[in-house]
Order: C-alpha cells, then structure tokens, then sequence
C-alpha cells in the first residue's frame, strides 16, 4: 500500500518510507486505485486521478478538501523506481549485492542469497537461463531496466543482480511489490483506503 499524509496548505504528499508526521491516508499499490475509478475525471481534478468517488474518500479521509498532485502515478512510479535504486546502491556498497551472469551466479553458490532482480528488458532466453541456478525459494524481480540497473553499478547496462538475505532486499522487495502494482490495472472496484495514524517504521 501507499501512504499518503496532508500538508498544511492541504496538498496530498506521498509518504513512502512511511515516517512524515501526522494522519496517514492509505491508498492501494494498485493503478486503478491511484487513479480513480474509470470514467469522467472529477471537476478541477488532474487528468492522472479520475473519480469523484476517489475525491470524495480522500476528502473524508482528510477531514477537509485536499489537492491531489497532477499524474500522481507517474509521481509514484519515479520515486520507487529512485527508491529501489538507492537500496540497491547501499547494498552493492555494503558488499550485498552482485552484479552479471558469471559473478551472480559463482556468488550465489557460496552465500546464502535473499532476493535477484534481473532488467525487465533483458533477453528472456538469458533470463531465464540464469534463473535456472537460482533457488527456488528465491524470489526474482524485475523492477528497473537494464540502464537503470547499470547505473547503480557504473555499467551502461545489468541484467542479473543477486542480494544477500537482509533489511536491503527486503526493503527492495517491498518497493518492487508496489511499482508492480503500480503498473498493472486490475480495475479492482474498491478503492482499498483506509484512514489511519502512523504506523512507526513501516515502509
């Protein structure tokens, strides 16, 4: 999920690490729900939030009118895909996480590995041959591209990244759950908010 909080001048700030101060607005790492329920967007509302319905249950949520940023998902979507990044740089630097077909995989045989992202859009013949020595109970992602995945590691592209067990890929994994949701519509029908006081250190 999302947390969103109100700031003074009644603006809806999203809140992904979940420690901005105050009533926090919960919004489901869905795209429809971000969104809004299909149809006419909601008068002086941004075309990336459609629904009176929305407006409406942030409204109550908020106790008071708020101003919902224009293209929120977009918004959204750039900040996970800065957040995931910076997890993944602390945790190459920390020695937690490698990168390559060659290095990942020989360093997957003698040490214990928590999560492996591979670049959405790797050859899927590569992928896939590298997920063969992956352990099964290992959860493997594709939040970033290839680019985005070399950056953190000063390469112009990565393909396989394997993470040691940890609060790193943990954290990665969370991220990556909700840019995932964040880029499929379900046209579920409930909006899935919840009004709600801050949870300490919830992400």
């Amino acid at each position: 999920m999302f947390r969103f909080v109100v700031s003074p001048d009644r603006v809806l700030i999203p809140d992904l690490a979940g420690k901005l101060p105050g009533r926090g607005i919960w919004l489901s790492a869905s795209r429809d729900v971000i969104e809004g329920p299909r149809g006419k967007p909601a008068s002086g509302m941004p075309s990336g939030v459609k629904g009176r319905e929305l407006v409406r249950a942030i409204a109550r949520a908020a106790r008071g009118p708020v101003q919902v940023p224009p293209d929120l998902p977009v918004v959204l979507e750039t900040a996970l895909i800065r957040r995931i990044g910076d997890f993944l740089g602390l945790a190459r630097r920390a020695g937690q996480a490698i990168a390559g077909f060659e290095k990942a995989r020989d360093w997957m045989r003698t040490h214990p590995v928590g999560l492996v992202l591979q670049a959405a859009d790797g050859s899927e013949a590569e992928r896939t041959r590298f997920r063969s020595a992956v352990p099964e109970a290992v959860p493997v992602l594709d939040p970033l591209t290839g680019a985005e995945l070399g950056r953190v590691f000063g390469h112009d592209t990565v393909v396989h990244v394997a993470l040691a067990p940890g609060r790193l890929a943990g954290s990665i994994a969370i991220d990556a759950a909700r840019l995932a949701g964040l880029r499929t519509d379900s046209r579920r029908e409930t909006a899935g908010m919840n009004d709600a006081t801050i949870p300490t250190g919830r992400a």
